[in-house]
């Protein structure tokens, strides 16, 4: 029953999908006498968090209940009071975590506030389900760095775009559907100037129902050759546009970049381009928790290289284009020899239509 309760609060965190960043995705369920009294879930930064609601939401008194959370409850005021001290108050005997809390300044505080007033904690239920749901959270709080994952579509002989540099599309509707989710999920887009010269994008989302946040829009452009009227520079949006950028910049251009209401990071030289590890820590400190690389081959080479990548999500069409100056989803120099090639762990496949999508995770190797 622990893992039947749990899946549910699972369900409710995900609901908070987009809106919650930089705090965690939170589910909590009530359950009382056998049956679900009270549900609730993080729905968006600084707005209560999913125990709060699960006890607004409650259809009896919840005394004596169980409550089923899938991260640790709070201890410490931030935006709301602590979740845990709210817990005592409402009498409740027994709270199941699927984790404890990964911020090292409050881990197992709100465990230790529950036991120390007599409730009865169990830890561990569904936990690394929790743990991949709060993937991005678990990052950012230990490290206050982006989490990035990057994202790559190639066609089935490894081609990102014709020998004239044609790429629409190389993946189909589903697919495209599923990243535009991603942009929704995280707090960032990130792509290289190449991409804003040859393709014009906008950068923004587009759900089927019209919902859901536009990502922070990041241009890394080393020497701001940046067109004023790109489309990143001048769409309608809730969210900014960063230009990242070098000492190579024109300072005038740079005034121009400013004017147009964009901001401007001066990042320090890396072989002769912008320093992405200065910039994930930059990103960071602006509680910016996760970035999507939609970059060009160099760009994404370069990240690689730079060791900023945290997971890959590489779409696959069955297509085949051929071309020796076709493109691939990785530029640079390479890897000289097959043993140092750079493995994913943690592979999953997915399904969209005709297309697969190969998920996994560089851990540093």
């Amino acid at each position: 029953m622990d893992t039947k309760y749990m899946e549910r609060a699972l369900e409710l965190a995900k609901k908070g999908t987009g809106y919650t960043n930089p705090n965690p995705l939170v589910g909590a369920v009530i359950v009382k006498g056998g049956k679900i009294i009270g549900e609730g879930y993080h729905e968006v930064y600084g707005s209560c968090h999913a125990e709060i609601n699960a006890f607004k939401n409650a259809t009896e008194d919840v005394k004596g209940a169980t409550m089923y959370v899938t991260l640790e409850p709070c201890s410490h005021y931030g935006k709301t009071p602590p979740c845990a001290n709210a817990i005592v108050e409402k009498g409740l005997k027994k709270v199941v975590i699927a984790l404890g809390d990964p911020n090292p300044e409050v881990a197992g505080k709100g465990i230790k506030i529950l036991r120390d007033s007599g409730i009865e904690v169990v830890t561990g239920v569904l936990e690394e389900k929790s743990r991949k749901l709060n993937e991005i959270f678990f990052k950012y709080i230990t490290t206050k760095l982006p989490f990035c994952i990057l994202k790559t579509a190639m066609t089935l002989d490894g081609k990102i775009a014709t020998s004239t540099g044609d790429s629409k599309w190389i993946t189909n509707e589903e697919s495209r559907k599923y990243v535009h989710w991603l942009r929704h999920r995280v707090s960032a887009i990130m792509v290289g100037i190449g991409t804003v010269l040859q393709d014009n994008p906008y950068l923004n989302t587009r759900l089927d129902d019209g919902k859901g946040n536009d990502p922070i829009r990041i241009i890394v452009d080393s020497n701001a050759k940046i067109p004023l009227e790109s489309n990143v520079l001048n769409i309608k949006s809730n969210a900014k546009t960063i230009i990242a950028t070098t000492e190579l910049a024109p300072k005038e251009k740079i005034k121009e970049i400013e004017r147009k209401g964009a901001e401007v990071i001066i990042a320090p030289l890396s072989n002769n381009q912008v320093d992405l590890n200065f910039l994930m820590k930059a990103l960071g400190e602006r509680k910016i928790d996760s970035v999507l690389l939609e970059g060009g081959s160099e760009l994404n080479c370069s990240a690689i290289e730079s060791g900023i990548v945290d997971k890959v999500n590489a779409f696959i069409a069955p297509k085949l284009i051929g071309g020796r100056k076709a493109k691939t989803p990785i530029g640079g120099e390479g890897r000289n020899l097959m043993k140092d090639a750079l493995r994913l762990s943690d592979i999953e496949i997915h399904k969209f239509g005709d297309d697969i999508m190969i998920e996994g995770y560089l851990r540093g190797e």
